[in-house]
């Protein structure tokens, strides 16, 4: 059900300034991706450019900034690139599941590095609440995971089984794709071949196997190939 509180979404662009006043549940819940109509999340279409004073965004900003005067139309493109004011309770409950999402992840691609033996997920929640470490709630697991890691390291002797993986990809694609994974693991060899694609030797968390693939197929459209060229721990 949702919440009654209402809360002031704000949007800075282009020298503009922007406001749309939401219910904060489904607001959350829209932000998350959640199949959840706008209808629910404003309490009203009207895009302000100061709610408190009741004065309505121009024409002329709104066009400016988002290329349409229909503020329905604005709201939608504030809310998914604006930041969602949270309650305390909200993102409590935002970052516990997104623990869990990192402890589940740990516990399938790491092991303790003097028993070789797996991490039940206690001892690594124990860990995680023994470290200086931030978890951001709006941050993918993958976005996050390696700086949970070199805190983890600090109490406890865990270790990534790592998968070498060779990603081929056509000259036009080589060096966004290269950047991209040089954010997910470590490049260990690069090359091209006669008809100038990019091949790259790729060490990453076994857990990120599938992730590499799929990022690598969203950005050549599926004009591209990559083999599994080994896991080890």
């Amino acid at each position: 059900m949702s919440s009654k509180r209402v809360v002031t979404v704000k949007y800075d662009a282009k020298g503009e300034h922007f406001e749309i006043i939401v219910d904060p549940e489904y607001a959350l819940e829209f932000k998350l991706g959640k199949p959840i109509s706008l209808d629910k999340v404003l309490i009203t279409d009207t895009v302000f450019r100061d709610s408190k004073r009741g004065l309505r965004a121009s024409e002329i900003a709104l066009k400016r900034v988002f290329g349409t005067t229909d503020h329905r139309k604005a709201a939608e493109i504030i809310l998914r690139n604006a930041e969602i004011p949270l309650t305390s309770e909200q993102r409590r409950r935002l970052i516990e599941d997104k623990k869990k999402q990192i402890i589940d992840w740990i516990s399938r691609n790491c092991i303790d590095a003097r028993t070789k033996a797996p991490l039940p997920p206690q001892r690594i929640e124990l860990a995680l609440n023994n470290v200086d470490v931030a978890i951001d709630p709006f941050k993918g697991v993958d976005e996050q995971i390696n700086d949970v890691l070199k805190a983890l390291q600090k109490v406890i002797p865990i270790k990534v089984a790592v998968a070498t993986l060779e990603v081929t990809v056509g000259p036009e694609h080589g060096q966004r794709v290269k950047s991209a994974l040089a954010r997910m693991g470590r490049i260990l060899k690069e090359q091209y071949d006669e008809s100038g694609n990019l091949i790259l030797q790729l060490e990453v968390p076994a857990g990120l196997q599938d992730t590499v693939i799929g990022k690598v197929n969203e950005m050549t459209h599926g004009e591209s190939e990559v083999k599994l060229l080994g896991v080890s721990t």
